[in-house]
Formats: C-alpha cells, sequence, structure tokens
C-alpha cells in the first residue's frame, strides 16, 4: 500500500508539469482551433532560460519569472509571423496545422545549433533529502515545489480567466469570436494574450522539469508535449479544467504502469489511454458534443 501511495505522490508531481502544458494546447484551441505543436517546444526553450539563469547565480524567483517571460516572448513572435498571416489569409487548416509542425521541427534544430544535442545536467537548486510521512511515503523539495508552485498557477490562470475583462473576452472568443467582435473584442489582441499565457506556463513547467529530473537537452520537448496534448484530449480539448484532470491522469498512469509492470510501457499507456477516452467518450471527460454544418 505505501508503494502505491507513493507512486500516487510521485504522479501527481509528474502530472501537474503535464498539466501545465496541456493547458496552453487547449487555450490556444479553445481561441483559434488551432493544435500548436511547437508548444513542446516553447517549454524546452524554458527549461534552458532556466538553465542559463541558475548558471548565472540568479535567485529563484527571477529565474522562474525570466523562464516563463522568454517563452512568452517565443510565443507572441510565433503567432505573429507565423499563424497571424494565414488567419488573415482565411488559408486551410492543414496549412495552419503543417505550419506549427514546421515551427516544432525550426525550434528543435535551432535548439541543437546553439545548445548542441549533448544533455545537460540542470543545477542543482534544493537537496533531494526525502521527507518521511505516515506509511513510508517520501516527498522531496522539488516535488513539494513542483506541487506548489503549479497550484499556484493553475488557480491564478482559473480566476484570470473567470473574473479578469480579458478573461471574460477569451470566453467569448472560443464561444463565437465573431459575435465576439461585433461587441468590440480585439480578436487580434485575445489571440496573442492566449499565447502569451500558454508558452509562458510551459516555460515555468521547464525548469519544474530541470529541478525535478536535473537533465535537459534540445529534443526534450517532444515526448512531453505529446503527452501533454493527449491530456488535453482525455481531458476535452479547450477546456480549462480538463486540461488540468488529464495531466494529472496522465502523470500517474504513468509512474504507477512504471512501478508495478515495466518502464517500456510508460510511453505507451499514454496513447492507450487515448484510445480509450476516444472510444468511451470522443470529446474527452469534461468535453461536450457538438456538431458541426458542412
Amino acid at each position: 500500500m505505501s508503494q502505491f501511495l507513493q507512486q500516487i505522490v510521485n504522479g501527481l508531481s509528474l502530472g501537474s508539469i503535464y498539466a501545465l502544458i496541456a493547458l496552453g494546447y487547449t487555450m490556444v484551441y479553445g481561441i483559434i482551433r488551432l493544435i500548436n505543436f511547437a508548444h513542446g517546444d516553447i517549454y524546452m526553450v524554458g527549461a534552458f532560460v532556466g538553465y542559463f539563469a541558475f548558471r548565472a547565480g540568479l535567485p529563484l524567483p527571477l529565474v522562474f519569472f525570466l523562464a516563463m517571460a522568454v517563452p512568452a516572448l517565443f510565443g507572441l513572435t510565433i503567432e505573429f509571423f507565423a499563424y497571424r498571416p494565414l488567419r488573415k489569409r482565411n488559408a486551410p487548416r492543414i496549412a495552419a496545422l503543417i505550419t506549427a509542425i514546421g515551427m516544432s521541427l525550426f525550434l528543435e534544430n535551432l535548439g541543437i545549433l546553439i545548445f548542441s544535442p549533448d544533455p545537460r545536467p540542470f543545477p542543482r537548486v534544493f537537496t533531494n533529502e526525502p521527507i518521511y510521512f505516515a506509511g513510508g511515503v517520501t516527498i522531496s523539495i522539488p516535488q513539494i515545489l513542483t506541487l506548489a508552485f503549479t497550484s499556484v498557477l493553475m488557480i491564478s490562470l482559473t480566476l484570470f480567466i473567470r473574473f479578469t475583462r480579458t478573461g471574460k473576452a477569451m470566453r467569448a472568443v472560443s464561444q463565437d469570436a465573431e459575435a465576439a467582435q461585433l461587441m468590440g473584442v480585439n480578436i487580434d489582441r485575445i489571440i496573442s494574450v492566449t499565447f502569451v499565457i500558454g508558452s509562458a506556463l510551459a516555460g515555468a513547467a521547464g525548469v519544474m522539469v530541470g529541478i525535478l529530473i536535473p537533465r535537459i537537452e534540445p529534443l526534450m520537448g517532444i515526448m512531453p508535449g505529446l503527452k501533454a496534448f493527449v491530456a488535453a484530449v482525455i481531458g476535452g480539448i479547450g477546456v480549462i479544467p480538463g486540461a488540468m484532470l488529464g495531466g494529472m491522469l496522465m502523470g500517474m498512469a504513468e509512474t504507477l504502469v512504471t512501478a508495478f509492470i515495466s518502464s517500456t510501457w510508460r510511453d505507451a499507456i499514454a496513447f492507450g489511454l487515448l484510445i480509450v477516452i476516444l472510444l468511451i467518450k470522443p470529446s474527452g471527460i469534461f468535453g461536450s458534443s457538438s456538431r458541426t454544418k458542412v
């Protein structure tokens, strides 16, 4: 029983990172119906910004600020130069999808060119000395930081979306962009804000992965990005609480499979869950079915 509880704790810390990345996918899809496949590589950018900031001796709050600000600028730039021209020309969705894949490959190869393909050890910020709880369950300081900071970010995002004027505009654009524009909402501004927020969350996740699993590389965003996308689909893509839940479920499933079955199944479980959810409830746990007129 203690081993099961231990894996639940480990799964929650990993799942919270997946949830942060999934939020970017689900926000962008909810606004412009685009799967931003470059999002996982924005997460990689955040990890490297954190790496160099820690190496420079900057304090932890400033490291997190930079690791969120720089990826936010990347997200804003990608939206402005890559996606917005397609949107202005009413390009088909397949063009935007191919552009997203192209941006992903561009960031990956740019990372290899600048940082080299070799993995780098992330600076040890905290000791991994475990804290013991009842029943033999342990939790480390990096895990506590990860759970605490991701919880703060997810709660802050929820409050922002629900109670601020910009958040309400984002919900309006998600429901009906044309009606929102007629009511005076600046669609381009809202889309840019969405990319900025999603990219900032991915950047924060990159730093926390570096602290939790101290090893980073330019291609580190590929598999977590795919898993976070799967988590968003499982929860109901376009639904923010669904992305949070999907990320937590993904993390717990991965750690439980690794601990009790085999580590070789840790990646397969993500896509196995996706298949099961699509067979049972194609719209996701919190998603709602909708019909498209053609």
